[in-house]
């Protein structure tokens, strides 16, 4: 059967040959054409058109050069002007070098192919020779341009940021840093991780840090004969005593964080942003002035409803739905050979998980004995008959 690589390589030798003969065969044509038109002029003529050639190529490379200077300042414009509004707008900054780089490099390639026309020369050609050099690249970069997509595909849905902690293709760490290729995370004992985009991009990541909330579980063992309701009520007493636990909602949770607290530290630690934002609503104001009078009423109210944000319509829809008790939780799990197995459930904020548990083990080993609660361990018991001889 015939290999696909071996297709693509015969359409490769088969393209390369063919371009460089057309181009050969029409050079040797021009300069025929102009040999045949040398041989009947006179000296003077020949002088004289050489002159006008050389002022016209003079007036074209003049003009090449404004355009380049003219299209590179251009250039410049356009990249601040999209840098700003990306500031402004708070786009991830890896995603934002990345646009920028592509979209420089796609303006700088339009400005020399125009610059090569106003010079006379053929732009086909070189259209072409770039054509077959991306594919002979594509081919030869598969893998790379995979993770390329993927690291496109990380930056523009952005299923994880940087400082979150995930878990992907058997690694686990936090996501030091999002490239175009790969992604750097570091793992609890500080080692570094470069993960390719590609796998990252098609296969799936646990994100630990995507949600404010977590539950932490824990099995804890009881002896049998043990109380089960003071075991309970202990160990419920133990996790309400904890300020980081969760009582019963979430939404009433007292160590969430203040919303407005929250974006009056953003609107301090970027001023610039909202200075810029306070001017531009002014010099709207004063455009629009004129035409909101016309819908002011008599005492100097505007009649038309101000639509209410998105943010305010999904905190009124979240709002309505029923709330979920997130309040602790003991039951029996397992009568194990040796143990009763109680499993305990509790929520806490994310960046409280770990502390919470080990915190809770603590206490739990401490704590319930006290209260007539043991712990079990494997044990044996062996029963010798007195009347036997050893």
């Amino acid at each position: 059967m015939i290999q696909f690589d071996d297709i693509l390589k015969g359409a490769e030798s088969a393209v390369a040959p063919k371009a460089a003969e057309a181009a050969a065969s029409d050079s040797i044509q021009n300069i025929g054409k102009d040999l045949k038109m040398l041989e009947g002029m006179s000296a003077d003529e020949i002088i004289n058109r050489l002159i006008n050639s050389l002022l016209e190529f003079a007036a074209h490379l003049a003009i090449a050069v404004l355009v380049f200077y003219a299209g590179r300042f251009l250039i410049r414009k356009i990249y601040r002007l999209v840098s700003s509004i990306f500031i402004r707008r708070k786009l991830d900054q890896s995603l934002a070098t990345f646009i920028l780089s592509v979209i420089n490099i796609a303006l700088y390639f339009i400005l020399v192919i125009t610059v090569i026309g106003i010079l006379g020369l053929e732009t086909s050609s070189f259209l072409a020779l770039f054509a077959s050099a991306g594919v002979a690249v594509g081919l030869a970069l598969s893998g790379t341009l995979q993770n390329f997509a993927g690291g496109v595909l990380i930056l523009l849905l952005k299923p994880y940021k940087i400082g979150d902690y995930i878990e992907a293709q058997g690694y686990a760490g936090t996501v030091k840093e999002i490239q175009i290729f790969s992604t750097i995370i570091n793992t609890a004992d500080n080692k570094q991780i470069i993960i390719p985009n590609g796998g990252l991009s098609t296969s799936s990541v646990n994100n630990y840090s995507k949600e404010a909330y977590r539950r932490v579980d824990w099995t804890v063992s009881i002896a049998y004969g043990d109380d089960y309701d003071t075991a309970k009520k202990g160990i419920i007493d133990i996790l309400l005593s904890d300020p980081r636990v969760v009582r019963q909602y979430i939404e009433d949770d007292e160590n969430a964080p203040d919303e407005s607290l929250m974006e009056q530290d953003l609107e301090n630690s970027d001023s610039d942003a909202a200075t810029a934002k306070e001017l531009e609503q002014t010099e709207g104001k004063e455009q629009s002035r004129s035409w909101l009078n016309r819908f002011k009423g008599k005492n100097g109210k505007i009649k038309v409803p101000v639509p209410k944000p998105i943010d305010e319509y999904h905190k009124e829809t979240l709002a309505l739905l029923p709330k979920i008790s997130r309040a602790p939780f003991v039951g029996l799990g397992n009568l194990n050979t040796s143990s009763v197995d109680l499993t305990v459930r509790a929520w806490t904020r994310s960046e409280n998980y770990w502390g919470v548990f080990y915190t809770m083990n603590e206490r739990f080993y401490k704590e319930l004995p006290p209260l007539g609660i043991n712990f079990p361990f494997p044990q044996l018991d062996v029963h010798l008959n007195p009347g036997q001889q050893a």
